[in-house]
């Protein structure tokens, strides 16, 4: 692949729709750019389910055709190549959700975000791996294998959309979903060096297969924060199939003014993660950049402790049970971590089930008087930059700095913010790891406060632009 191919591969969805309506490049360029990028590249990193390559093509030629004419009816993703997760139920396409269970399985049904995307002219041309049933922060499963990260083949893309996170940053698509139950867009993103946002509860519809489900979010995954805008604008707004969509529609602009006079603050543990000396030094580092954009930087205490997990645990374990108890007795097949969540969750009694409410209420009566004083609340996304790319969930040696950490949510700052879902919150790179593997800084700001947290994100993108690394595969 010659450099102009390879540019091709990196461009931004806002930069190719405007190099579209130019007429300097057409869709079927793009595309076939990407469908060589995904042949030469995927067998290094086993990011992809399934791909759709002819069809894109073909979809991608309607669309040229489109952009030809002068008649003005273009959607608002025409042509752009699109990574679908291979969690998310499309109608009559093999959907597997990383399980053997589910290898031959097509929905009835697509998820509203997803119907979405496609409506506005997104072309779907891969589906991405995730760990059986979105389980996991380490993208791996007995039907699909290891995902890797394509910055460090030796480290993993993160998870549960992984798949998505290794495509967006290895030049595999232009654009991808994700969904994230506790950083699973967050995490992959801050492993890989993108753009993943987790917006506010009810601003995006979930499917029809986790009703009222307030951990569950899906959301865009991109190379920049105008990107993350485009697709939001697209996923968001009410639909039928989900009641708990808000009726307010929210419409991100491409560009924000500065940020000069914000008041941020800063948390490097939320109270209570070990966080890796790298992480620690590139999150600092983040801050100046803050400091330099005018705005006033205060470290503040959360107050928060190891509390919040057990109640993060204690929904996602019942959670997992109730959707996927009907596979209880096929459990063998399985990942056995997997089975061992779905077992636990059919313990829990409705009154441990509903005391993580407390927990989350005790959370929220800390961030909403913070973020009433401040604009943003910034930490790490990740305590680590990545682990290992078939790091084991139950691995009972893992630690940082030497210390021994609880391997499967010891290290993913993300969760947290998932028990607390009206809060919008975003993961932006922040740097890199000795590894070369990259760093994540997580911004959140107060209740359906989009705007905020984009605004943020993008001047910290035009002060520090990242879009020059790639990794080198």
């Amino acid at each position: 692949m010659d450099k102009a191919e390879l540019d091709l591969c990196y461009i931004t969805a806002t930069e190719a729709i405007t190099a579209f309506k130019a007429k300097k490049l057409s869709p079927v360029d793009l595309m076939k750019a990407m469908v060589a990028r995904c042949e030469a590249v995927n067998p290094k990193v086993n990011a992809i389910t399934y791909s759709f390559y002819e069809r894109a093509l073909d979809q991608a030629r309607v669309a040229e055709a489109k952009y030809m004419k002068t008649d003005g009816r273009l959607r608002p993703l025409e042509g752009i190549p699109v990574a679908i997760k291979d969690f998310h139920p499309i109608k009559d396409e093999i959907t597997t959700f990383g399980s053997r269970l589910y290898k031959d399985f097509r929905p009835d049904n697509t998820a509203p975000t997803v119907e979405r995307l496609f409506d506005a002219g997104a072309i779907m041309h891969i589906r991405t791996t995730t760990p059986e049933f979105a389980h996991s922060s380490v993208t791996k499963s007995p039907l699909w294998g290891v995902t890797r990260n394509p910055w460090n083949p030796e480290y993993t893309a993160g998870g549960s959309s992984g798949g998505s996170g290794a495509a967006v940053a290895s030049g595999m698509t232009t654009v991808a979903d994700g969904t994230d139950g506790g950083g699973s867009i967050r995490i992959p993103s801050s492993a890989c060096g993108i753009v993943g946002y987790k917006a506010p509860f009810g601003r995006n519809p979930l499917d029809r297969e986790h009703p009222f489900e307030s951990l569950l979010h899906y959301g865009p995954m991109t190379r920049s924060v105008a990107d993350a805008a485009l697709l939001q604008n697209v996923m968001s707004g009410p639909h039928p199939a989900d009641a708990c969509t808000l009726r307010e529609k929210v419409t991100l602009p491409e560009s924000y003014p500065d940020i000069s006079g914000w008041k941020v603050a800063f948390s490097m543990d939320l109270g209570y993660f070990e966080v890796d000396r790298e992480v620690r030094k590139n999150t600092l580092e983040a801050i100046e950049v803050f400091k330099s954009l005018g705005c006033q930087v205060d470290q503040v205490e959360t107050g928060w402790n190891w509390s919040i997990l057990d109640a993060w645990m204690t929904h996602w374990e019942g959670l997992f049970a109730g959707i996927a108890g009907d596979d209880q007795y096929r459990w063998y097949e399985m990942d056995p971590f997997c089975a061992e969540v779905m077992k636990k969750g059919m313990q829990h009694s409705a009154a441990k089930f509903y005391r993580a409410n407390l927990v989350r209420g005790n959370m929220y009566k800390v961030l909403a008087p913070m973020l009433d004083k401040y604009n943003i609340l910034v930490s790490p996304t990740l305590a680590v930059p990545a682990v290992r790319a078939t790091q084991s969930n139950a691995d009972p040696d893992f630690r940082i700095n030497d210390k021994p950490i609880y391997a499967y949510l010891g290290w993913q700052m993300t969760y947290a913010f998932n028990l607390v879902p009206q809060h919008p919150a975003m993961s932006i790179p922040s740097g890199f790891a000795s590894t070369r593997v990259p760093t994540g800084l997580h911004i959140v700001s107060k209740t359906y406060d989009d705007h905020t947290v984009f605004q943020a994100a993008a001047a910290y993108e035009a002060a520090r632009p990242w879009r020059t690394q790639r990794p080198n595969l």
